[in-house]
């Protein structure tokens, strides 16, 4: 046995990306039993059966776990989970409180898990006697294998103008805990203190803008668009990858501070934007370091988005959905979870006590958790007891309707299905309640059954980090919203011909509100070729760009729905198609363009990458807009709700007016005015379209 001291796994990517310093490396490899571990090679014909070990029991933050995936040939996998207590040197045992898979590949339920060292007090490998369940013991024996517990890529990359964010001064701010040393911290150091062997594929660029008059604000559909350039151009990244993008401001406004994009390409490659002149930015009046508040809060920002990534809900969120395992929610954690907007004390008391970490439970879930905690998608409890177990308040003055605004809640084959909330106050006193609740965040579960099917629970693309805004919902008072419920992360879960009933939960901070279960169908293809083009139709490319308003890099998609208004330019998708396709042109559209050459490991902004800006196709788009909205209004009522009907034509007729013609702008919310009216919207709704229709005939800014 060679007992010379093990290499050092580096903790960077190729070149010098991501190298770590002596003390760094000292740090993370300062305890030497924690880490992962894999099995012996056994060779052919016994090479079938692969394990990992992770042994969680000393450096930083130990949690007293341990964990193993064992996958035989190709279908069979279990992941194990076991809580360890300290049986002697470099020994622990304890019982297995979690299995997730084939259970027949590990019925024993006992584990002692036993680190040998070598002369120099290094690990090298550990022994496991799984034991109990009524079965003959097993042994097993694992290499030592890394410090870390999972691999992960990471890349920061900004926009040309906006501040770095990759890491920070912790002692720059006086308001920080005493435990708290001051040191440059970065986030690949937050990342591996948590137990990832973190590796970043280039180094922190600056991305230019290639022509000049581009503005600061960006758009859902261009940052989306800048997402899938750089994961098509980089499709050789590590399995588990993210790439960090940061720029100025949301289109929006201030209170949207980051967007978590899922899934943006196979495997776990994600992506994150941050907008670093949001709310983020303002430091209190009379803070005694702006600076180094801003700095901090964007710090922050980045972690917390980047946390999404690996399934981490809000820390006041964890007992929602269904995550591998009871959690208890944490309000007031200390964590990268959290808002520190939202703790007990606000923003000085959370500083005051945090220590640039995830809370244990967030911990345990990071490094033990299976790859994928659960399938994606899964709902099936709601088959058993619906939202049976839901936090209802009986005395509740809110109330929740889920809607689809027509005659019957039925749907033509390839419309996408749009539906609608509406919260109302039914009680006698006002409340408080958030602006954005609706959004279909978070604080929104989203469960679709189709007869005869297990149900699913809808999944945006897309998740946003938002300041909370307070409002008051005065009794008798409503909010409104739209729902686009026809795809998601799992694809499009409303496309199939059947029936199918939806029903949405809202998470409040005292209690859950439940709508009605909505029962709707959708109708069978009313041709061939209708059936024909579902096959494109129904595709990741066209869901994202509905979800997201449009697209000048999804072309796959772009050329589905053009298809769609040329051959079926009276189907309720057409009016969808249209809409999608005119936003990218009624704007001068920022996109990113990496040089062509050979996907090596780097970065986009070492790659060339820039800003290119294409013009906006006025022409187009307003015939495209006038298509989709004015020509035909009462079918665009019907197809997009209400909601969205009079969200787009309310920008649309801004756009008319931002390019001079006010009258346009008047007659838009006209024909809005009396479209609504006809379809028994209320008189409040009504008198806000009349109000803008009257600016603009007056040739004002409505």
């Amino acid at each position: 046995m060679n007992y010379g001291r093990l290499p050092i796994e580096p903790a960077g990517g190729g070149d010098n990306a991501g190298r770590s310093s002596e003390a760094e490396i000292a740090e993370f490899h300062s305890s030497d039993a924690s880490g992962l571990y894999k099995s012996k090679p056994l060779g052919f014909p016994y090479n079938s059966q692969r394990e990992e070990l992770r042994i969680d029991v000393d450096g930083r933050y130990p949690q007293l776990t341990a964990s193993g995936t064992i996958r035989h040939g190709i279908g069979r996998q279990l992941h194990w989970v076991a809580s360890l207590t300290g049986a002697g040197t470099n020994r622990w045992t304890g019982g297995i409180w979690h299995k997730d898979g084939t259970g027949t590949l590990l019925p024993q339920v006992n584990v002692e898990v036993t680190v040998h060292k070598t002369p120099f007090g290094i690990a090298q490998t550990a022994t496991v006697i799984f034991s109990g369940g009524g079965v003959a013991d097993r042994v097993h024996t694992y290499l030592y294998a890394s410090r870390y517990f999972h691999p992960v890529e990471f890349e920061f990359d900004r926009l040309e103008g906006s501040a770095p964010v990759a890491e920070i001064d912790t002692g720059a701010h006086p308001n920080r805990p005493v435990t708290v040393e001051a040191e440059t911290l970065s986030i690949e150091k937050i990342f591996r203190r948590a137990g990832f062997n973190v590796s970043k594929s280039g180094g922190d660029g600056a991305i230019p803008a290639a022509a000049t008059g581009a503005d600061a604000l960006w758009s859902d559909m261009e940052m989306h668009d800048a997402m899938q350039a750089y994961w098509s151009r980089f499709s050789n990244k590590a399995p588990w990858a993210m790439w960090v993008l940061s720029a100025a401001r949301h289109e929006s406004g201030s209170d949207l501070c980051g967007i978590m994009f899922d899934d943006l390409g196979p495997n776990r490659r994600q992506g994150t934007a941050l907008f670093n002149d949001s709310f983020i930015k303002d430091a209190p009046a009379g803070d005694p370091n702006p600076a180094a508040w801003t700095a901090r809060n964007r710090f922050w920002t980045a972690c917390h988005e980047m946390g999404h990534a690996f399934n981490l809900a809000h820390s006041w969120q964890k007992s929602l959905g269904m995550p591998w395992l009871p959690m208890a929610d944490e309000p007031s954690a200390l964590s990268f979870m959290n808002y520190y907007f939202l703790h007990p004390g606000g923003a000085p008391a959370f500083f005051a006590d945090f220590e640039y970490r995830f809370s244990d439970q967030e911990l345990l879930f990071m490094r033990h958790a299976p790859d994928r905690a659960a399938p994606t998608g899964n709902a099936d409890w709601f088959d058993h007891h619906g939202f049976g177990q839901a936090a209802v308040e009986p005395q509740s003055p809110l109330h929740l309707e889920l809607r689809a605004n027509r005659a019957r809640p039925a749907f033509e084959f390839l419309e996408p299905v749009v539906l609608e909330l509406k919260l109302t106050n039914h009680g006698d006193r006002p409340v408080p309640v958030d602006a954005g609740m609706l959004d279909g965040g978070d604080d929104m579960t989203v469960v679709i059954k189709k007869d005869g099917r297990p149900a699913r629970q809808w999944v945006p693309y897309a998740r946003y980090c938002r300041k909370a805004t307070q409002r008051m919902l005065e009794p008798g008072q409503s909010m409104h919203q739209s729902l686009f419920a026809a795809a998601g992360r799992n694809g499009w879960d409303l496309a199939e011909p059947g029936r199918y009933d939806v029903q949405v939960a809202l998470h409040l901070h005292q209690e859950d509100v439940v709508s009605n279960r909505l029962s709707l169908r959708i109708a069978t293809p009313r041709s061939f070729e209708e059936e024909s083009l579902a096959q494109d139709f129904f595709s990741d490319a066209v869901g994202r760009i509905l979800a997201f308003d449009g697209s000048r890099h999804l072309e796959s998609g772009n050329d589905t729905l053009q298809e769609v208004v040329q051959r079926f330019a009276d189907c309720a998708a057409a009016w969808h198609a249209r809409l999608a396709l005119a936003h990218p042109l009624a704007r001068t559209y920022k996109q990113l363009t990496l040089d062509a050459g050979p996907q090596r490991m780097t970065s986009a902004a070492d790659a060339g990458g820039r800003i290119t800006l294409s013009p906006a196709r006025a022409d187009a788009a307003r015939e495209s807009f006038a298509a989709a909205l004015t020509e035909y209004p009462d079918q665009a009522a019907e197809t997009l709700g209400h909601v969205d009907y009079k969200h787009y034509v309310d920008r649309f007729a801004q756009w008319l007016s931002d390019h001079g013609d006010t009258a346009a702008a008047a007659a838009c919310q006209a024909r809005l005015h009396d479209t609504l009216a006809n379809r028994d919207v209320g008189d409040p709704v009504l008198e806000e379209i009349a109000g803008r229709r009257d600016a603009y005939r007056a040739g004002g800014v409505a």
